[in-house]
């Protein structure tokens, strides 16, 4: 009889045990199923399950040559891009159309950020910098299409991009000023004794430059569309009494639309600032 009740009261405690785990799993928005003999309950949410990486065709491991969902929004958002800006200025009409419209006020709109930015001398660079920023616009904007993938909320594309502006920099200073680029991290206006001192802290802020450029995109675009799924899943849950998840969601995804295009005018602007470094060093 007592071997009976020692047994029952065990199984009792392992079932509680086991409902708390799952509770706390759940709470802190983790799985149940990545701990051993837990099983799920409450409400999961998983944010960040949208930003993993996908093969289009059949499966195994990803390599560099795998076509995945993030290569295919990258490539539509490239035709995006060539469709407004070659097909919709194809006509050239006195009045212009929508997609004319739309084209010219984009080449209008960087075309007077480089030149207010970095000066006149940087022109040459213009088209650059608009394939630059019509990318990641387009890329943005896609990336709020339901069911669609955010390519720039992923550090590797937007470092690719941070590097790509570094080094184009950094070559093009050297080539305009030769030793005379160096110029950038030595502050002469500076008492002399500090400047090997401030000489470091630029060198260093130099360096970092593709860090920040390219954090900053990916960490505002990954973000905001977190925030989304997160009410997302509470309207799910709420069903019928989900006015206040859905009115949040439709809130954030207003301001998400803010966000897209302001981290493409913020990522290109700073492009404009590093360039016009490159090309006037001193201080």
């Amino acid at each position: 009889m007592s071997e009976d009740t020692a047994t029952n009261g065990a199984e009792t405690l392992a079932e509680g045990g086991s409902n708390h785990g799952g509770d706390a799993a759940a709470a802190v928005g983790g799985s149940s199923h990545d701990i051993p003999g837990v099983e799920p309950s409450g409400l999961q949410i998983h944010p960040m399950d949208q930003f993993i990486p996908e093969r289009l065709f059949g499966e195994g491991a990803i390599a560099w040559y795998t076509p995945t969902n993030v290569s295919l929004w990258m490539l539509l958002a490239v035709l995006a891009v060539a469709l407004m800006m070659v097909v919709g200025t194809s006509g050239r009409a006195i009045i212009p159309s929508r997609a004319q419209s739309i084209a010219e006020l984009g080449y209008g709109f960087v075309r007077k950020m480089v030149e207010d930015v970095a000066g006149r001398d940087a022109l040459p660079f213009f088209p650059y910098i608009m394939t630059l920023f019509m990318f990641i616009v387009m890329a943005n904007f896609l990336g709020l299409i339901p069911m669609s993938f955010s390519t720039t909320s992923h550090i590797a594309v937007t470092a690719v991009l941070a590097l790509a502006v570094f080094l184009t920099v950094t070559v093009v200073g050297f080539v305009k000023n030769g030793t005379k680029f160096l110029g950038l991290f030595w502050v002469a206006s500076a008492p002399l004794a500090l400047r090997p001192v401030l000489a470091i802290i630029e060198l260093i802020s130099y360096f970092v430059r593709p860090v920040s450029h390219s954090i900053r995109l990916a960490g505002n675009i990954m973000a905001g569309h977190a925030v989304i799924k997160v009410f997302a899943g509470f309207a799910g849950v709420l069903g019928v009494g989900s006015v206040l998840p859905i009115f949040a969601i439709t809130a954030v995804f207003g301001l998400e639309v803010l966000v897209a295009f302001i981290q493409a005018y913020v990522f290109t602007i700073l492009t404009c600032v590093y360039l016009k470094d490159a090309l006037h060093p001193s201080h």
